[in-house]
């Protein structure tokens, strides 16, 4: 039974750009997770920890539009890596860099993710005899 599962996570996960989605959702929780102090220290920081939650639940989206809609890959990570690049400056040095750098590698990762060929085709540069 623990067999079958894992066997369909494994196929679930390559047919996703599943590693990039969760850099961006780490990511986007690590921008948000900053701001959202007690209440008495969120009304003394005031509007500027509004774009950093926003910034964050963008990210956030986005690494599980990656996960769940995988056609729109190209566009969610563009998406995470301009919001980690804007999060650097709006929001605490981007979660302290931290938020940030997990966001752009996660858009990279996102954006490079290519599905595997249909049965039948060869990916290029596979040889016809390699079943690799």
């Amino acid at each position: 039974m623990a067999a079958g599962i894992r066997l369909r996570l494994r196929r679930w996960r390559t047919g996703r750009p599943f590693w990039g989605g969760l850099a961006a959702v780490l990511a986007g929780a690590e921008i948000c997770a900053i701001p959202l102090a007690p209440l008495k220290i969120m009304l003394q920081q005031g509007i500027a920890g509004i774009p950093s939650v926003l910034m964050g639940l963008v990210m956030i989206l986005m690494g599980l539009s990656a996960w769940f809609t995988p056609h729109y890959r190209g566009i969610a990570g563009i998406l995470t890596v301009l919001f980690s690049a804007a999060a650097l400056v709006l929001s605490n040095l981007g979660g302290f860099l931290i938020g940030t750098v997990l966001g752009i590698i996660g858009g990279a990762l996102i954006f490079a993710w290519q599905p595997l060929p249909a049965t039948g085709e060869r990916a290029p540069g596979i040889p016809a005899g390699d079943t690799a």
